[in-house]
């Protein structure tokens, strides 16, 4: 902390304007990146035509957006509508202010830390400012005057809600083990053992957390284009929509650095090439680890949605509720008197981390295990048909009519249920007549 606040006036304004710089160009590569990965998973090309590797398509496409012909619906209120994008966008510029890139080095002969700020709260700094974001999304769901848009927003103001609260919760262990909330103080205690390691819990915590935290798949759900069209921004076009796709990227690499910092030992060099080299954490060789962890970060973004489906929507917050925000709290206290202990030192070190470690597995298989029961037995047991009536929590289907004057008169009837019940409507009206009808009185009967 002691190295900061030191900097002339100019060497602020450059840290500013390559914070700025980094991020932009690092949205570009991620989009090319994305294209690149999702088409090799899925055996396409992907982009190869605008440049070498196809490295200008990002490039080309911001062109493209910001010169499409900007349209703002009459019922919007469009003030509120103008603003929403840059709301969502400003604070995910802002978060990485304090993300430490580096050691102190020698920058035009000037001695200043690879940071551009920090503070003694400097993770609950990026905590609040991200989550500022989610006003952009709710006020450009609302002010677009649209249904669609509108459950876009709420559902994204839900589910970062949500999902805030568990990883909130993660990084308390990591707090408890540095002694401080300051980013560059947390990098610095990890120089022998990197907190994901010894935190693991809190690591799958914090990763899921941060996928749920950033709207990606497979929770991608206020942008659900099957349901939700495109979700808060289905009515913005042109640079304004850029802004809302700038803001998701940009907010993709705060939580990446963040786990980065707060559990990979930052800019520290990976694999304890250190212990072998002693420059690989000096100079600027730092930023190289720094930015080849957050990319693995982004892989794994873009392999989560190269794989895997959409989940339920209350499947996914059942999740974050009833398993992610319960586990992380007994994990705090474990970690809490584990610490304790440890400091008083009745405890060996070894033994700490024997302990730390079977805490962790157990932790980990608490996601996997206690299923609710009694879904799984209606899963397992699915509807029962009997006379035309569906059990089980099943659609209500009415029996099907008899006669042919009967049964043209409920067809219609018959249509609608069958086509909400997911039936072809060939299957729900064509019904074989029966045997032995032959009179009125049984027709009626």
């Amino acid at each position: 902390m002691s190295d900061f606040g030191k900097d002339p006036w100019w060497v602020i304004l450059i840290k500013v304007v390559l914070v700025f710089l980094v991020l932009v160009l690092l949205t570009l590569f991620n989009i090319w990146w994305e294209r690149r990965v999702v088409a090799r998973m899925q055996h396409r090309i992907g982009p190869n035509v605008h440049g070498p590797f196809g490295l200008l398509q990002s490039l080309a496409d911001g062109v493209k957006l910001a010169l499409k012909e900007d349209i703002t619906p009459k019922a919007a209120d469009k003030v509120v509508f103008v603003l929403a994008p840059v709301i969502a966008t400003v604070p995910a510029f802002i978060a990485f202010s304090v993300i430490p890139f580096g050691p102190v080095v020698n920058f035009f002969g000037h001695r200043t830390p690879l940071q551009l700020t920090d503070m003694p709260v400097a993770v609950l700094f990026v905590l609040a400012v991200a989550s500022m974001g989610i006003y952009g999304i709710v006020l450009g769901g609302w002010s677009s005057g649209s249904t669609y848009s509108l459950l876009g927003g709420l559902r994204s103001s839900a589910q970062m809600i949500s999902y805030e609260v568990a990883m909130g919760l993660a990084l308390v262990a990591v707090f408890l083990y540095a002694g401080s909330m300051s980013t560059s103080e947390i990098v610095a205690a990890q120089d022998d053992l990197w907190f994901g390691l010894i935190l693991l819990p809190s690591f799958a915590i914090y990763t899921i957390s941060m996928v749920g935290e950033t709207n990606r798949a497979p929770f991608d759900l206020p942008e659900a284009e099957g349901e939700l069209v495109g979700g808060f921004h289905t009515e913005y076009s042109s640079l304004k929509f850029a802004l809302f796709f700038l803001a998701e990227y940009i907010n993709m690499a705060t939580v990446s650095a963040l786990a980065t910092t707060l559990f990979l030992g930052g800019w520290h060099a990976p694999f304890w090439i250190d212990r072998v080299w002693e420059g690989a954490n000096q100079g600027y060789w730092p930023v190289l680890w720094f930015f080849g962890k957050v990319l693995f970060f982004i892989f794994m973004f873009i392999w989560l949605r190269g794989s895997l489906p959409r989940l339920r929507y209350d499947q996914f917050m059942a999740f974050g509720w009833k398993r992610l925000i319960p586990i992380a709290l007994v994990w705090i206290i474990a970690v809490g008197t584990i610490r304790s202990i440890s400091l008083e030192g009745q405890i060996d070190r070894q033994y700490l981390l024997i302990g730390i470690g079977v805490l962790a597995v157990i932790f980990l298989l608490m996601f996997f295990v206690g299923v609710d029961e009694e879904r799984a037995a209606e899963e397992k047991a699915g509807p029962v048909v009997e006379d035309g009536q569906v059990e089980a929590g099943g659609y209500p289907v009415p029996a099907m009519p008899v006669g042919g004057a009967a049964r043209g008169a409920a067809a219609p009837l018959v249509f609608g249920l069958a086509s909400a019940a997911g039936q072809s409507v060939a299957g729900a009206v064509a019904v074989e007549e029966p045997e032995s009808v032959t009179t009125e009185e049984q027709i009626d009967g």
